[in-house]
């Protein structure tokens, strides 16, 4: 099985930081991405990141590479960091949340359901579609346009203080990419 990492917005995305500009979600989900590769790897499995570079690379081209692999053996996990507002304030939202595309496959689904256990697990507070549906049904692109089973996390929110606080600690580094590690590992062992 071959796990594809995206790690969302680069650099040169508008917006896409904390209101005091210590967490820049280009340069935070590159971090988490390189780690997850690294400790994917170092347990036999084959992980790469399909959007190393810096500069922000078009959703168009994301999907491109990603399809390029196919769609049998295949995985894509999307890393990003929410935000109630874009308007540069901090905001109480918090929370971890796991989305597919409105056209998700059922491996799509239950890598989902994988990634939302496992954030659980690790003692997160899950944001929750509603009780019977976990994870949010949204049309992206980088879900939409894969042909294998995809999901985007949206890793805490950004522009909440105590959120970014965590993000921002080792602690908080190593459960992103522990759960992220655990949700991958549960679903490969199940399908």
């Amino acid at each position: 099985m071959l796990v594809l990492i995206d790690n969302g917005h680069g650099k040169d995305t508008a917006g896409k930081r904390s209101p005091d500009g210590r967490l820049r979600e280009y340069a935070y989900t590159r971090e988490i991405a390189a780690r997850l590769e690294q400790a994917l790897k170092e347990r036999g499995i084959e992980a790469i990141r399909i959007t190393p570079e810096e500069n922000d690379i078009s959703l168009a081209e994301r999907c491109r590479r990603a399809n390029r692999y196919g769609a049998d053996g295949v995985i894509l996990v999307s890393i990003h960091c929410n935000a109630a507002g874009a308007d540069g304030k901090w905001h109480d939202a918090r929370g971890w949340s796991a989305y597919v595309s409105r056209n998700a496959s059922k491996k799509s689904k239950e890598l989902a359901c994988r990634l939302i256990d496992a954030a659980e697990t690790q003692g997160l507070k899950v944001r929750r579609y509603s009780q019977d549906e976990p994870y949010w049904t949204q049309n992206l692109a980088i879900c939409r346009d894969t042909n294998c089973p995809a999901v985007l996390t949206e890793n805490l929110f950004q522009d909440n203080r105590e959120d970014v606080d965590y993000l921002l600690s080792e602690k908080g580094k190593q459960t992103i990419v522990e759960l992220h590690m655990e949700g991958i590992m549960a679903y490969l062992g199940k399908v």
